[in-house]
């Protein structure tokens, strides 16, 4: 259901987009995300931070979007939102004994991650500041190379799919590393 909330404002960006053009798909776009957003919040009572500062940075490029006619603007906003991760990964780095990569996995009920070295969750921190950096030049690639229309499906399917590949990547090494040490206790048990 969460994702719902997510994802339905890029559907309708898009409908927009293909039906109506640019500017009506921002407009829809910058009422759809913070609607999605407070329906989000009254569900979960607790606020979604990476879905509320991409709402922000919406805001703020989709205004000067529509001011300055100029769709950049818009296209430039998940490169300095995934920029603004990768910065506050990597700072996490220096102003905590856990990066953020373990907090952020450490929400899962229910799993214990000791098994996972602290140095092992610095270099997992480290691999994603590498992909958000990698997919904020991807889409500033796409974005220069491309029409907006193929840049705007490339935003809604093409940078989804990627991170969800990477975090299911993530998701199996964890496992695997997880699994490794419980197999590991069973066969010292027997």
């Amino acid at each position: 259901m969460s994702l719902l909330f997510e994802f339905l404002p890029l559907i309708l960006f898009l409908g927009t987009l293909f039906w109506k053009g640019i500017y009506p798909a921002v407009a829809v776009l910058m009422i759809a995300m913070p609607i999605g957003l407070m329906i989000k919040y009254l569900k979960t009572k607790t606020l979604d931070k990476m879905y509320f500062w991409s709402t922000v940075l919406l805001l703020i490029a989709g205004a000067l979007t529509l001011y300055f006619r100029n769709p950049l603007i818009l296209m430039w906003k998940p490169t300095v939102f995934y920029w603004a991760v990768a910065t506050v990964f990597l700072g996490s780095r220096f102003i905590s004994d856990k990066p953020l990569v373990q907090r952020f996995f450490g929400l899962v009920d229910g799993v214990s991650f000791e098994n996972i070295t602290p140095h092992q969750w610095q270099n997992l921190n480290i691999i994603w500041v590498v992909f958000f950096m990698f997919v904020g030049l991807l889409n500033i690639y796409v974005a220069y190379n491309y029409e907006f229309e193929t840049w705007a499906t490339f935003k809604v399917f093409g940078l989804m799919a990627l991170t969800f590949v990477f975090m299911l990547g993530q998701t199996f090494w964890i496992a695997n590393q997880i699994g490794d040490d419980e197999t590991e206790e069973t066969e010292e048990n027997a």
